[in-house]
């Protein structure tokens, strides 16, 4: 597959890949089928979940492409520096989009809210369009359309699913210092918890949303409320289940034996993805769910 020498004095450049089209293309497909489901259109399921299955093709594809250029010894240490600023800046980028919603939450409570409620220089709006509305956080807006809701609390399923991913980061933690002793049992057991209890917490999260729809009225329909929520814990959720299946290619090659203590990228970058995960939920738990 190379394109270049494979000597250590040369920096690998793989041939051309077709898989970042391929991630593109079920990105489109995924984000195109929600809108059309969100909006009751019939194929809209179908679009998202064909995308969603085209993602995890992909990342079994490209994963593939990766591990078989690992262990043909084409790498030297300036590939593994450019591997790790990579996931570096992939991650700065994941930040930077969750900061974009949490703003959006910020501007929404204590700007938007206050200023239809009476504060401000829109007091006059509020007269004399919105004089009957409280600006009280949750709320669905000056003109709710979906009859009332009930916010999702804190301290049910939202406290187990807070204990459960920092459980499994701690896993993962004991999963990373069996390797480094180079303990193939233990890294093996942790990677397993680590995933098992990231399937657990996605299996919550849809009871959880379920629960919101049938019994709180809690729907995307909700104004303000409703789509914050959604779009931030929704998008919380996609990544929880790539990272999963980030951790599943690495418990495989685990179980192959491909990870020794001084070659181990593959299982540095989805660790570092996980914890990630794990910090943001974190944010959630705060602002979204207890405050």
């Amino acid at each position: 597959m190379a394109s270049a020498q494979h000597g250590q004095d040369h920096y690998y450049v793989p041939e051309s890949s077709p898989w970042p089209i391929v991630a593109m293309i079920s990105a489109l497909l995924m984000v195109f089928g929600l809108a059309l489901w969100i909006n009751a259109v019939g194929l809209g399921a179908w679009i998202f979940f064909g995308g969603f299955i085209l993602l995890a093709v992909m990342f079994y594809g490209w994963f593939s492409d990766v591990v078989r250029e690992n262990l043909s010894n084409v790498y030297n240490a300036q590939v593994s520096r450019s591997f790790r600023q990579g996931m570096f800046w992939f991650i700065a980028s994941e930040v930077f989009f969750f900061l974009s919603f949490f703003g959006a939450l910020f501007y929404l409570r204590t700007i938007a809210l206050p200023w239809l409620g009476g504060e401000g220089y829109l007091a006059m709006t509020h007269h004399l369009l919105y004089s009957g509305f409280e600006a009280v956080w949750p709320t669905a807006g000056p003109q709710p359309t979906a009859g009332e809701f009930e916010a999702m609390g804190a301290w049910g399923i939202p406290a187990l699913n807070t204990a459960i991913l920092l459980s499994s980061g701690a896993t993962l933690t004991w999963a990373h210092w069996a390797l480094k002793k180079n303990d193939q049992k233990q890294l093996i057991w942790g990677l397993i918890a680590t995933v098992v209890l990231g399937l657990i917490f996605v299996g919550f999260q849809a009871y959880e949303y379920i629960h919101a729809y049938r019994d709180l009225n809690l729907t995307l329909e909700q104004g303000i409320y409703g789509s914050t929520f959604f779009m931030l814990t929704g998008f919380h959720g996609f990544h929880v289940i790539v990272g999963a299946i980030m951790l599943l290619a690495v418990l495989g090659r685990a179980i192959k034996g491909h990870f020794s203590p001084h070659n181990h990228f593959a299982f540095e970058a989805a660790a570092w993805y996980w914890h990630f995960v794990d910090v943001v939920w974190l944010a959630l738990f705060v602002f979204v769910y207890w405050l």
